[in-house]
């Protein structure tokens, strides 16, 4: 009740235009703001050099917003009375709000340093995709948790008190949140040992999904039907599924064709290896030499010589997984015509018996 009480007397001391010269200060900030975005949008040519100053506006807007707050109600008493004890530590509004505060500088600062400054590193040292998002994700944790550390500690909060938070977040942990704090351990957990990586191709369930992004409770992959779903970070330490890009983003390839029984067969291997051959030459250059491509006379099946051709792409996409197994069918067909090589159909030879009766 003290607080409140604190509250109303100050309303009524300072009157209904302290409040509206508050307000009238924080929308000139906010108009000054906007002025100088729209002025650098206007002088400025380069897109990269406009981000930048957007960001040095907005952070500029920010500090100067918290600054004129905490010095137009520097005289408050609700701003630094006390709420609650936790542990040895009076938490007050001021407290809840410096600790915001920090908080979002820090969440600012390393979505900047990671936007202008960590790709830059990243090129030079040839980084792949997922190391670029592990070292992204620890960073902005390491950021966050240093900042709110040390504004704690000097705001005078008595570190020690995280004691008590610790045990009731253990009790918590007891009573409802095993699964929160499994996935995002096992979160830190994929993100040291790798078992999968933003840009792998995974399948789950007969399901071959692209991983997009690895957040601190979930995994978000993307299907090819352009479906997104979202995995608990625990699935991957704990169940089975297919790692396609983990050591080798190579993908080998196998078509199956079959062609008629009285078809010359060493003519047969030498078309599918010439089609190969002339489409790398003449499209796809990411068919790959090495490892060679093959060819294999795989069964006598009921209405044809049945083969299978394996070769490999050096990269796992959806347009050379699905486009160039296309463009070669197409081209070992105008290679059979040319050669008079028939593909058959199913067919049964139906053999009548006529019976006599007697």
């Amino acid at each position: 009740m003290s607080v409140l009480e604190g509250w109303f007397d100050y309303l009524n001391d300072v009157g209904i235009g302290y409040w509206i010269g508050g307000l009238l200060g924080l929308v000139g900030l906010l108009a000054v703001r906007s002025i100088l975005k729209r002025a650098g949008e206007k002088l400025i040519r380069s897109r990269r050099w406009i981000a930048l100053w957007k960001t040095f506006v907005n952070w500029v807007a920010v500090f100067s917003l918290i600054i004129f707050l905490l010095s137009y109600f520097s005289n408050t008493p609700w701003l630094y009375s006390t709420l609650f004890v936790f542990g040895e530590t009076k938490i007050s509004i001021f407290l809840i709000l410096a600790v915001l505060f920090v908080m979002i500088v820090a969440l600012r600062f390393s979505n900047a340093v990671k936007r202008f400054v960590l790709p830059t590193l990243y090129s030079r040292y040839e980084l792949d995709r997922g190391m670029q998002a592990t070292f992204n994700t620890l960073f902005q944790y390491a950021v966050v948790t240093i900042a709110i550390l040390v504004a704690l500690s000097s705001l005078g909060f008595n570190l020690t008190s995280l004691t008590v938070f610790a045990s009731v977040l253990g009790v918590g942990i007891g009573f409802g949140l095993q699964n929160v704090m499994s996935n995002f351990i096992s979160g830190l957990v994929i993100l040291f040992e790798r078992p999968v990586k933003v840009g792998d191709r995974i399948i789950i369930d007969d399901t071959i999904a692209d991983v997009e992004e690895i957040k601190m409770r979930a995994t978000i992959v993307r299907t090819r039907a352009n479906e997104r779903m979202i995995i608990p970070n625990s699935f991957f330490l704990e169940e089975k599924f297919i790692n396609r890009s983990y050591a080798d983003t190579r993908l080998r390839i196998a078509m199956q064709v079959g062609v008629s029984y009285d078809s010359d067969v060493k003519l047969v291997k030498s078309l599918l290896e010439e089609s190969i051959r002339e489409l790398k030459e003449e499209k796809w250059t990411s068919i790959l030499d090495e490892p060679k491509p093959r060819v294999f006379f795989e069964d006598f099946g009921e209405s044809s010589l049945d083969f299978k051709v394996w070769f490999w792409i050096d990269e796992q996409t959806d347009e050379r997984e699905f486009s160039i197994p296309s463009d070669l069918r197409f081209k070992i067909f105008e290679k059979f015509n040319e050669h008079d090589i028939e593909i058959p159909f199913p067919q049964r030879d139906v053999h009548m018996i006529k019976s006599k009766i007697e």
